[in-house]
């Protein structure tokens, strides 16, 4: 269907594609992958016919149809969502337009036999044939099917496209594309302005859909889920295999090992004939045995070890000083906007330690209580940040709080202290600034360049409280990767907002679900939190079908199951956040108790010391208050152990 022969594209005279040929199959189904700046949006835009090559060429038949998203692009707001995701169907409807107007004019001629007569009712049944094979009659069910797919309700339908967010805006972009149905989908980066839902919506159409697809993502579940197929472009070239991305990775690791195993034969081989022939060139008996080992040599086919980009860093975060138990502590959180309230009575408590994950449908206020904890944002209601936090913020828009002023390594070397010093230029290479880039004016960066600055200073602040606001959106796979091993080697406690299932998997231990103003505790990890959200959609089958207005009431059987009310809920949640605190109050007075004993069992042990009897008494009583408080800290620790787990329990229902 696509063919690409010998690609070469350069840029002041660096090869960013060397030669690379492959073709696209009607319905294969490619992950393009690779490092960022390796050349996959360059590739995404010269097969949409957007970029010419340095050389080589692209092959494609000329009724093929391409539906290209890319990561940003141009959007008008003119229309409302409906009209402007409509537009998709433009040839379509110009198609009806076209038979109604013959259907008009048959109407009117009465001259039935007459050549031009017929050619009319020709050329309108074949208007017919293609609106019916364009699937028109569906158009309406399918544009509202893939608008809610997409994370929009139906009172979004009639509002103009200018109240969104850019992210929002991609989203009906993305829209048009799947609702256009093209031979081919090339889409950079589809789920950056994704939540999960809509994420795992688009991975069912696309699984299912007839066409090709070819997408760049640094989704690893997502990659896994859709692709069968990868392409990874690394140093130039090109690694092709018929698997998704986690077999790839398993297959090109036993590749290169028996490729390994192969060379180093080899290599013994070369070397062993060579030593040969060196011992015995001049000796006129083993001139036949010498001759044979060189042509020997000259006929051998050299086998060359694949190039391997290994240019990664491990790191770690700063330590900084403990925390007190409980980092955040919220009670009755309210947050609005003007008349539009996004958060109604939020109770929240985090503790020293968790890693915890804000995920839900985009607008539903985990930005919001996000920029709440920091501080950006004010709130009615209570919310505490305990004793000793320090915080460091990563925002969304965290590139435009950079120094413009200031060189990429001018940025870093100011807050890096320790050790770390001495590595800054690895550790920028490792988020791709490499060479003379580490010299340039932050004003001069892209905005992806930009958040992966922004995420290396956030890396040198030595702080115990993390907030990351959709941290992975710009950063390939490896660094994705390096970001995860630091922070799950990270001591202190970690609040992410994210839609990056694998990114969160096996790094958080807390998933707190944002949905209708309100926020519901999961316990356990990201996985755990989508299989519970399974088995609810698959309960909501059951349910009549209502309108969005309607409050969905379940039938008989799902009331008679063993659950709990939200309020009931709500009141558990608070039981374990209230045995939190008190558990923080009764380590204080155990720390304070310690303490006092400490100062008489130094006093005490001073050489010559005679006390008073009350001094003795002091201590004695001092012990035994220790006792009791230790012995009531272990009973509050349990009730709290059995707390959770009936909360989980039942969460698990």
């Amino acid at each position: 269907m696509i063919s690409v022969d010998r690609l070469t594209v350069s840029f002041g005279g660096f090869d960013l594609l060397k030669g690379i040929s492959f073709l696209i199959a009607p319905k294969d189904r490619i992950g393009l992958v690779g490092k960022n700046g390796a050349g996959k949006s360059t590739l995404l835009k010269i097969l949409a016919g957007l970029q010419t090559p340095t050389s080589g060429a692209v092959s494609q038949p000329k009724d093929l149809n391409i539906g290209y998203l890319p990561q940003q692009m141009a959007v008008s707001d003119v229309r409302t969502v409906w009209d402007e995701t409509r537009a998709a169907f433009e040839e379509t409807l110009r198609l009806k337009h076209e038979a109604d107007s013959i259907g008009r004019a048959l109407a009117e001629r009465s001259d039935y036999a007459s050549p031009e007569y017929l050619q009319l009712i020709d050329r309108l049944a074949e208007l017919n044939d293609r609106f019916r094979l364009a699937g028109a009659d569906d158009m309406d069910a399918e544009l509202e099917i893939t608008l809610k797919g997409l994370g929009f309700s139906r009172n979004d339908f009639a509002r103009n496209t200018s109240e969104f967010s850019g992210g929002w805006r991609m989203r009906i972009e993305l829209a048009k594309i799947l609702l256009r149905k093209p031979d081919v989908f090339l889409l950079d980066e589809p789920t950056n302005h994704l939540d999960i839902e809509s994420i795992q919506w688009l991975e069912d159409f696309l699984k299912n859909y007839p066409g090709a697809v070819v997408l760049v993502s640094h989704d690893r579940a997502f990659l896994n889920q859709v692709t069968t197929r990868t392409i990874e472009i690394s140093l130039g070239q090109i690694y092709d295999c018929k698997a998704n991305y986690d077999r790839y990775l398993t297959l090109r690791q036993e590749h290169r090992e028996t490729q390994m195993a192969a060379y180093k034969n080899q290599q013994k081989l070369i070397e062993d004939t060579e030593d040969f022939i060196a011992r015995f060139r001049y000796k006129p008996t083993k001139s036949v045995q010498v001759q044979s080992r060189i042509k020997m040599l000259d006929r051998l086919e050299r086998i060359e070890m694949d190039v391997e980009d290994r240019s990664r860093l491990n790191i770690r975060f700063a330590p900084a000083q403990r925390a007190g138990t409980v980092v955040v502590d919220c009670e009755h959180l309210s947050k609005k906007y003007g008349s539009l309230l996004v958060l109604d009575d939020i109770a929240l408590t985090i503790e020293r330690g968790e890693k915890v994950a804000f995920v839900g449908k985009n607008g539903e206020g985990k930005t919001t209580l996000a920029r709440i904890i920091t501080g950006e944002l004010d709130c009615s209601g209570s919310m505490k940040i305990g004793h000793n936090v320090q915080i460091g913020y990563f925002a969304q828009n965290q590139a435009q709080r950079l120094n413009e002023n200031l060189t990429v390594l001018e940025t870093v070397d100011r807050i890096a202290v320790g050790d770390i010093r001495s590595k800054l230029r690895d550790l920028l290479g490792a988020f791709m600034f490499s060479g003379d880039d580490v010299d340039k004016k932050v004003k001069v960066l892209s905005g992806g360049e930009r958040t992966r600055l922004a995420m290396v200073k956030l890396l040198l602040e030595p702080v115990n409280f993390l907030v990351l606001d959709e941290p992975t959106n710009h950063l390939d796979m490896q660094s994705k990767d390096m970001l995860k091993q630091a922070l799950t080697a990270y001591d202190g406690t970690a609040l992410i907002v994210s839609h990056d299932r694998e990114f969160l998997d096996g790094l958080v231990n807390v998933v707190y679900e944002f949905r209708d103003r309100k926020i519901k505790q999961h316990l356990g990890g990201i996985y755990d939190f989508l299989q519970k959200k399974k088995l609810e959609s698959l309960r909501d089958l059951e349910l009549p079908a209502q309108s969005e207005t309607t409050p969905l009431k379940p039938k008989e059987p799902v009331l008679q199951q063993n659950t709990l009310s939200y309020g009931e809920r709500k009141a558990f949640s608070r039981v374990i956040a209230k045995l939190g605190k008190t558990i923080a109050a009764a380590e204080q007075e155990i720390e304070e108790i310690e303490r006092k004993i400490s100062e008489l069992d130094t006093l005490m042990n001073v050489p010559g010391f005679e006390g008073a009897p009350a001094i003795f008494q002091t201590y004695s009583d001092l012990k035994a208050r220790l006792d009791d408080a230790m012995l009531r800290w272990t009973q509050l620790g349990d009730e709290l152990e059995q707390a959770r787990g009936k909360s989980d329990a039942v969460n698990r229902q």
